[in-house]
C-alpha cells in the first residue's frame, strides 16, 4: 500500500484579529484626544493665561497624515477668523473622547472612537447661548512601532451630515439620480445678512414653537427610544425633525409610504417623507406646510432649515432652530452629526457655497 503525502500549503495564515488590551484602549484614547482637542482649540479665541489642551505626550503621526492635519489646523484658525468677521467667537472649550471598539491585527489597529465637545460663546452681541455643543465619531487607523508606540496614518469621521464646528473635511454628500420627474423643491434662500423683517408669531397658532425645541433639545445626543433611528441608512437627520414637529403639533397626513404627500410614523412604517430630506421638503411644499422664507436669517424657533451641500439639487440635510438671539441670529440643533445650538453663521462660514432652503412651521 502506498501513501500520498499532501505538501504544506505555503500561503500563510489567515491573520488573527483580537480586542485591544486596556494599556493600548488607553494609548488609543489618549491619541484621540490629542488630536481632535487641538482641533477645537485651534477655534478659540486666545486669552491671556490660556492654555491649549494637551494630553502631555506629542502624538506620532505618519509624515501624510502629520501635513494633513497641519493644514486642517490651519483652515480651523481661517474658520475662526471668518467667524469673528460674522460676530461669533468661542472663549472655551472642553473634549472628552471614548474609544468605542478597538481591535488589532498583525501590528495594525483599527479603533472607533466618540468625540464630545461643548464650546463655549464669547457674549459678543450679549445673548449668544451659553453653549454650542456636539457628538460625533471617528475612526482611526494607526500601526504598531518598535517599542510598542503607535503611529496614526488616518482619522476619518463616520457622520453623514455638516462637519462638527472642529472638523475641516467636507460633509458627505446623498447622491440622488435624476429619475426626469418634476417636484415641488422650493425656492433657495439667501444667506444674507441681516435680513429684511419676518416676525413670526410665538403663541395663539396651530403649533407650539416652544415644544419642538424643547423636544429637539431634549433628544439632540440621546435618542427618544420611542423612535427607530436612521444613522446607517442616510442619516437620522430628517427623522429627528419630524419627531421634533410633532411633538409640537404636526397632525399626520395618512396614505401610503411612498407618496410625498403623506407623512406619518408608526412603530414599524414610517412616509419616505417622515425621514427622507428631499421627500420632507416635496410634502411639505406640497401641502403648503411650511413655506419657504427668502431669506436664511429669518428663520425662528420651531423653523427648519435645509442644505443642499454641493448644489447637485438634492438636499443632503435637515435641521431645526431652537434658539434665536436678538440679533437676528438663529441657532439649530440636529442629528448626524448630533448638534446642539450650533449657529447658522458657523453653518455658512463652513459652507459658503452651499444652497439653502429655509421653511417658516
Amino acid at each position: 500500500m502506498s501513501y500520498a503525502f499532501l505538501p504544506s500549503s505555503s500561503a500563510s495564515e489567515a491573520p488573527q484579529t483580537h480586542t485591544a488590551n486596556s494599556a493600548n484602549m488607553k494609548a488609543f484614547a489618549r491619541i484621540a484626544d490629542d488630536v481632535l482637542s487641538q482641533r477645537t482649540e485651534a477655534l478659540v479665541e486666545e486669552q491671556p493665561g490660556h492654555r491649549p489642551a494637551t494630553s502631555g505626550q506629542k502624538t506620532r503621526m505618519s509624515p501624510q497624515l502629520q501635513k494633513d492635519e497641519t493644514e486642517a489646523l490651519s483652515s480651523l484658525r481661517t474658520r475662526k477668523t471668518r467667524l469673528k468677521a460674522l460676530g461669533e467667537a468661542y472663549s472655551a472649550a472642553d473634549t472628552k473622547v471614548s474609544v468605542d471598539k478597538a481591535t488589532v491585527t498583525k501590528g495594525k489597529a483599527v479603533v472607533q472612537v466618540t468625540e464630545e465637545t461643548t464650546l463655549t460663546y464669547k457674549k459678543v452681541r450679549g445673548d449668544e447661548p451659553t453653549t454650542t455643543g456636539f457628538r460625533t465619531r471617528y475612526e482611526l487607523n494607526l500601526v504598531g512601532k518598535p517599542g510598542g508606540a503607535w503611529e496614526l496614518t488616518s482619522i476619518a469621521s463616520k457622520e453623514n451630515g455638516p462637519v462638527a464646528v472642529n472638523e475641516p473635511t467636507l460633509a458627505k454628500t446623498a447622491v440622488v439620480k435624476d429619475d426626469g420627474q418634476t417636484y415641488p423643491d422650493g425656492t433657495p434662500a439667501s444667506t444674507k445678512y441681516p435680513a429684511p423683517a419676518k416676525p413670526k408669531a410665538k403663541t395663539g397658532g396651530a403649533y407650539d414653537y416652544a415644544a419642538m425645541a424643547t423636544y429637539a433639545e431634549k433628544y439632540w445626543k440621546n435618542y427618544n427610544p420611542a423612535y427607530r433611528q436612521f444613522n446607517g441608512a442616510g442619516g437620522d437627520c430628517t427623522n429627528f425633525i419630524s419627531q421634533s414637529l410633532k411633538a409640537g403639533g404636526w397632525k399626520n397626513v395618512s396614505g401610503t409610504t411612498s407618496d410625498y404627500r403623506n407623512w406619518w410614523y408608526d412603530g414599524s412604517l414610517q412616509t419616505d417623507s417622515w425621514a427622507g430630506a428631499n421627500e420632507w421638503a416635496w410634502f411639505t411644499n406640497s401641502n403648503n406646510r411650511a413655506p419657504n422664507l427668502a431669506y436664511v436669517y429669518q428663520m425662528d424657533v420651531g423653523d427648519i432649515l435645509q442644505m443642499d451641500f454641493n448644489r447637485d439639487g438634492s438636499k443632503d440635510h435637515s435641521m431645526i432652530v431652537t434658539y434665536r438671539s436678538s440679533a437676528g441670529t438663529p441657532y439649530l440643533t440636529y442629528h448626524s452629526t448630533n448638534t446642539y445650538r450650533k449657529s447658522l453663521a458657523s453653518l455658512i462660514a463652513s459652507y459658503p457655497n452651499a444652497v439653502y432652503f429655509a421653511y417658516r412651521t
